[in-house]
């Protein structure tokens, strides 16, 4: 099957998610050697949802991440656009994708997001901004469906800020992660793809302008992990 490019074009990236999906959550627990899980609690508490709230998780796939914030006591749903990942995640969570005491799953492309203005009290988006084919329309676009002093959350792969591990890094991401991906059976050009697309994402300050730029303010970054992953913050206008 032919992967995903650099060019991050909609369908092939959706498509290639949808071959991944059932594995999905298991291979990033290893890969990471369950780091995952730590950056998963770390955006949670940044996103800081009560109750009442109402968040909007994008690129959610499975909805694993979505749990985070439905545990503390807010509404949550989860958004992704590959149908493989949402079918998953309905399964997993209980068979229904729109109604019920558990998590909404909803279709939608974060640079075209089916939601009104000004519906969610915080949105946020887990190492997936980084596989959307237009990164400001998108941020645009979250800063759209965001209230007025509502709050933005990225986690997404970034720079390592420590040198001699940089380099252990990156051979990791571009010899090793593949092949530890096949080992479980997980498709591995998905994850020679995750490997590309890692390396050729901007770094911190890079993407904060991004955020900037799209009308976020107050934006402020924290590495975790060493840079591996860095977890962007910012606010919508008042």
């Amino acid at each position: 099957m032919t992967r995903a490019q650099l060019d991050k074009k909609p369908a092939e990236v959706a498509a290639m998610f949808d071959r991944t999906a059932r594995r999905y959550d298991l291979v990033n627990d290893v890969i990471s050697l369950g780091q995952v899980r730590y950056w998963r609690r770390a955006v949670a508490a940044a996103v800081d949802a009560g109750p009442g709230e109402l968040v909007l998780d994008l690129g959610a796939g499975t909805g694993t991440s979505t749990d985070s914030f439905t545990s503390l006591g807010a509404r949550a749903i989860a958004s992704d656009f590959s149908l493989g990942m949402l079918r998953t995640g309905v399964a997993r969570h209980g068979g229904n994708a729109l109604s019920g005491p558990g998590v909404p799953f909803v279709a939608g492309d974060a640079m075209r997001l089916p939601f009104a203005d000004d519906s969610f009290d915080a949105v946020t988006i887990s190492v997936a901004l980084r596989n959307v084919h237009d990164t400001g329309r998108a941020l645009r676009e979250m800063l759209r469906v965001t209230r007025p002093g509502g709050r933005l959350v990225i986690l997404e792969f970034s720079h390592v800020t420590y040198a001699p591990f940089d380099l252990v890094y990156r051979e990791y991401l571009m010899r090793f992660l593949p092949k530890v991906a096949a080992v479980f059976g997980s498709n591995d050009d998905s994850y020679e793809y995750l490997a590309e697309s890692i390396r050729d994402w901007p770094d911190q300050p890079t993407l904060a302008a991004m955020i900037r730029e799209a009308g976020w303010e107050r934006v402020a970054w924290r590495n975790l992990t060493l840079g591996i992953v860095a977890m962007h913050r910012g606010f919508k206008p008042a």
